[in-house]
């Protein structure tokens, strides 16, 4: 394209703009009003919604780590045992589940997440932890601190 005068060459934008504009009106397609049909106040909004879908995202994470945390204590409840001695329990029996995997146990497999927790409280009263009750239900219960127990006495 050949420009006779500068100012000419100055004022085409050429297809970028076109598409960098079509890209913020995309975005900006759910908008109410002037902010989704004017550029200048467009293009603002769109970068402050995207900054607040940055941060959501943080939030999201957090809100699912402590639905899951609730979801555990309360199974944990449920069992007589609380969610520290069944973590400690469960990591010195090598069951390295995180708390996604749970609280899923917890709502939708409650007999397995029966005998999570009465294989944590059999460890935890095995070495002796803080807090733990022994039940006679958990002499059906052999770890392997209660098979050492077992051949010494």
């Amino acid at each position: 394209m050949v420009f006779t005068t500068v100012i000419n060459f100055v004022r085409t934008r050429g297809p970028d703009e076109i598409w960098r504009k079509r890209r913020i009106f995309k975005i900006a397609a759910h908008f109410i009003g002037r902010r989704r049909n004017c550029y200048s106040i467009a293009v603002r909004n769109v970068h402050r919604a995207l900054a607040y879908a940055t941060k959501g995202r943080k939030l999201k994470k957090k809100d699912m780590a402590n639905l899951w945390e609730t979801r555990v204590t309360a199974g944990c409840e449920q069992h007589n045992i609380s969610y520290t001695n069944f973590r400690e329990g469960l990591v010195r029996c090598n069951i390295l589940l995180n708390r996604r995997t749970l609280a899923d146990l917890a709502c939708w497999e409650p007999y397995t997440f029966k005998a999570l927790t009465d294989i944590a409280k059999r460890k935890a009263v095995d070495d002796g932890l803080a807090g733990v009750n022994a039940d006679t239900t958990l002499d059906r219960i052999i770890t392997r601190g209660s098979l050492n127990k077992h051949k010494s006495n």
